[in-house]
């Protein structure tokens, strides 16, 4: 086994990409190094590295996982810092799209790179080949394309294209510490105009503009209709363009027009007059305040193609077209949107036929393999399913007669014919994905995945419709599962426990399958991960308790009735924590509420960056009730080791009294909610691996159960010292009567009561105190508005 460690990165250029990817490499705790041109006379030498990273602080959404990391980024400038270079393992060069501005930095940087270092750019779509010109054979041979897509945190692909001297190390080394240390999907794309995602997203939008046009649909129908209602960003395509920049799309089209004069559909390259136009008039989108849309006030108002005037907006799609979106079956999905005769099914048809006609035309020539094709738009455009997975879940062969139809008929937006491929051998037969592999049309075969040593830390890698990989829902050995959780493992001494109800909330089965987890694993296995199979795909941990069942109980029997079900959650959440056999929490997404108490009772939690963890019950007019508060009062008081436990106590106070949440692990672990040895993950596919290998060799360290301890609290001096700062709020007009009162609650439970300063109390004391106040809450009439509030309109009421 041969390491490659990536011990410190440059980034060249501080604009917004380039500040981003220094953000994102110390997110992940690799040091970095920002470059920028020095300062004008007179001004701060790095002043604008430093400015760049004042404004990430103020980006939204935030680059950095946490705020305070920025001061860790390095500043330098290219006249006196590049001695500096020599450091750094991997050189990121992120300028301005001028093939000359970077030819001029290359030569200025070149004699100062490390003699392994690889040097990459990320540029959007020049050639790479070009970009190599001038460099000696040893370097052309360490250089390559690596594409981050915006915003770099979020956006799970970057592209990686090699030049045709590139040594194929160098690309399994950056593919490792891509996928593994900054957690994203790579795609290896060719060095051809704007790589894969850009050249067949950039002609996705183009097309849907011409048929918009064609169709005559205005730009918010369009968008309804190229939305969440297809599985793709909920922002459609116009308001993307106005989110990316007009200018930024019509720099990325222009690229298609110098490049691409031979490319049949080289006519749909035309920049379409409406952008030219917005874009001449400065109107470059989100960024400029106007472009296919415009807020006025509070109203957003869209562009109306005909006049040229920003007009009321907010149209939807046709109802029946929306009926039929929802149809689950993609093969009557198909057929019904072919048929249709109302003009939005037939865009529908017309825009989905003209990405089919164009990655089969262009498959050969752009990518190795159509699953690599479908991972850049899931994971570069936000799509649910690929292009070609669509195609072949609605039907390969009827899809592909319909789109030979259509371009005979010359309905289509070039006349040239489908590959010969598509009719033929195994394609024609299963379509181009198979257990086997991903078609290439280049090899004339059926490419399997890699298998770099990386993806070994992914037990389920990402799914390709067709492709047959191993389904978690069903993996591995069922040892026990019902509607509420699935517990299982895969021979590997590790019981997992999988939650099956919606936004995995916990109620009565969720607790009883925790509880039969809990005795499981300490019969037969290491330890027990709690671990979604959805993780990976933006699901939550745990978006709390189940309150709608929790009401049957209330209306029956009111609060007394529930008393029980909160006791039976604190027990088994105390059992997690003082279990025999490691539990580890593995969390992605939302923890919120009792998900988030889940977690900090478990031993240890393994979190995804992107984890939102939260106490937010007052939200609903309640306190925390499931050891939330208690851990509170526990972790300060062992925090404080003698000292004034109520300075310690400010966090875990402040947090579940104005419903702080978390907007990254790491900010989770600045708030309290992770601790400082509980592990971070980047990469979602490997949260099961860490959480596993985490399980393991806790018990192979000798884990033994936690003593329970007593705990030290603050008594009334903390709750009165709390109990001031609320009275001034709510005096303010800052905090209502109601919230006051909740805030009250979460003060006198985390200082222990009305008990001398310093005296000592059970977990249990103060558990009962949380379930005590739940139920008084429970009665309250402001309360009871609140919840009903969140239960018919999902959105928190504030009384």
């Amino acid at each position: 086994m041969t390491n490659f460690t990536v011990k410190k990165v440059a980034v060249l250029g501080a604009g917004v990409m380039g500040a981003q990817i220094a953000a994102h490499c110390v997110n992940a705790k690799v040091p970095v190094v920002l470059f920028d041109l020095p300062g004008k006379e007179g001004t701060p030498k790095n002043g604008i590295v430093l400015r760049a990273i004042e404004n990430l602080k103020k980006l939204s959404p935030a680059p950095f996982g946490d705020k305070a990391d920025a001061e860790l980024i390095q500043v330098a400038n290219y006249e006196d810092n590049l001695d500096l270079l020599a450091g750094c393992d991997l050189i990121i060069e992120a300028i301005a799209e001028r093939m000359d501005w970077k030819h001029d930095l290359y030569k200025k940087v070149a004699p100062h790179i490390a003699p392994n270092a690889i040097f990459a750019s990320n540029t959007s779509g020049l050639s790479i080949n070009k970009l190599a010109d001038g460099f000696d054979a040893e370097l052309k041979a360490r250089f390559c394309g690596v594409h981050f897509f915006n915003p770099p945190r979020y956006m799970h692909l970057v592209e990686l294209i090699p030049t045709a001297a590139t040594k194929p190390e160098i690309l399994d080394q950056l593919e490792t510490f891509l996928t593994s240390v900054l957690g994203k999907g790579v795609v290896r794309a060719k060095d051809t105009p704007n790589f894969i995602a850009n050249r067949v997203g950039i002609f996705g939008m183009l097309a849907t503009i011409h048929e918009a046009e064609k169709f005559g649909l205005s730009v918010d129908v369009v968008d309804d209709l190229t939305g969440a209602k297809l599985g793709r960003a909920k922002s459609g395509t116009f308001r993307t363009a106005d989110v990316v920049g007009l200018d930024t799309m019509g720099h990325v089209i222009k690229t298609m027009q110098d490049n691409l004069a031979d490319d049949p559909f080289f006519g749909v390259y035309k920049t379409p007059a409406v952008l030219a136009k917005l874009i001449e008039g400065g109107a470059l989108g989100q960024k400029t305040g106007a472009g296919f849309y415009k807020k006025v006030g509070k109203e957003i108002q869209r562009l109306d193609f005909a006049s040229g005037e920003y007009v009321a907006g907010g149209a939807k799609a046709a109802d029946i077209i929306g009926r039929i979106l929802k149809e689950k079956d993609p093969v009557k999905k198909f057929k019904a949107l072919r048929e249709s005769t109302n003009p939005q099914g037939q865009f529908l048809w017309a825009i989905f036929r003209d990405a089919f006609h164009y990655i089969a035309y262009h498959l050969e020539s752009i990518a190795d393999n159509a699953r690599d094709i479908d991972f850049a738009m899931r994971w570069g455009f936000g799509w649910s399913v690929g292009p070609f997975e669509t195609w072949q879940a609605a039907g390969w062969n009827q899809i592909a007669e319909w789109v030979k139809q259509d371009i005979e008929e010359g309905k289509a937006l070039c006349n040239a014919p489908l590959p010969a491929w598509v009719f033929e051998g195994q394609v024609a037969e299963k379509g181009v994905h198979t257990p086997e592999g991903s078609y290439s049309a280049i090899s004339k075969s059926f490419v399997p995945r890699s298998d770099l040593a990386v993806y070994q830390r992914q037990e389920f890698r990402a799914p390709v419709f067709g492709s047959g990989g191993g389904d978690a829902k069903t993996a591995g050995t069922t040892v026990f599962e019902d509607d509420s959780v699935r517990l299982w493992h895969s021979g590997d001494e590790v019981l997992v426990i999988s939650l099956k109800t919606k936004m995995h909330v916990i109620g009565d089965g969720v607790i009883k399958g925790l509880q039969r987890g809990l005795a499981e694993a300490e019969k037969n296995f290491k330890g027990l991960v709690i671990w979604n199979t959805d993780a990976a795909e933006g699901g939550a941990f745990s978006a709390g308790a189940d309150l709608q069942s929790a009401l049957p109980a209330f209306m029956a029997g009111g609060a007394k009735a529930v008393d029980p079900i909160i006791r039976e959650l604190q027990d088994t959440f105390m059992a997690m924590k003082y279990s025999n056999v490691p539990v580890v929490a593995a969390v992605a997404g939302l923890a919120l509420g009792g998900g988030c108490e889940m977690a900090l009772h478990a031993s240890k939690r393994v979190a995804s960056i992107e984890s939102y963890i939260g106490l937010v019950e007052v939200g609903v007019g309640l306190i925390p009730a499931g050891g939330g508060l208690k851990e509170a009062a526990v972790r300060a008081a062992k925090e404080a080791k003698g000292n004034d436990i109520l300075q310690f106590l400010k966090t875990g106070f402040t947090n579940a009294a104005t419903a702080n949440v978390a907007k990254s692990a790491l900010e989770a672990r600045a708030m309290g909610y992770l601790k400082e040895d509980d592990v971070i993950v980047f990469n979602p596919y490997e949260l099961l691996h860490v959480a596993k290998v985490t399980a393991r060799s806790m018990f192979d360290a000798g884990y033994r159960a936690p003593i329970q301890r007593p705990v030290t609290v603050t008594g009334r001096y903390g709750w009165a010292t709390i109990r001031g700062q609320l009275v001034n709020m709510r005096d303010g007009g800052f905090i209502s009567a109601h919230d006051y009162k909740l805030g009250d609650m979460i003060a006198e439970i985390v200082s222990g009561g009305d008990i001398d300063q310093g005296s000592v109390v059970s977990e249990q004391w103060l558990l009962d105190m949380e379930r005590k106040a739940f139920l008084e809450l429970l009665n309250h009439p402001k309360t009871q508005e609140r919840i009903m509030g969140m239960l018919q309109t999902g959105k928190p009421v504030r009384n």
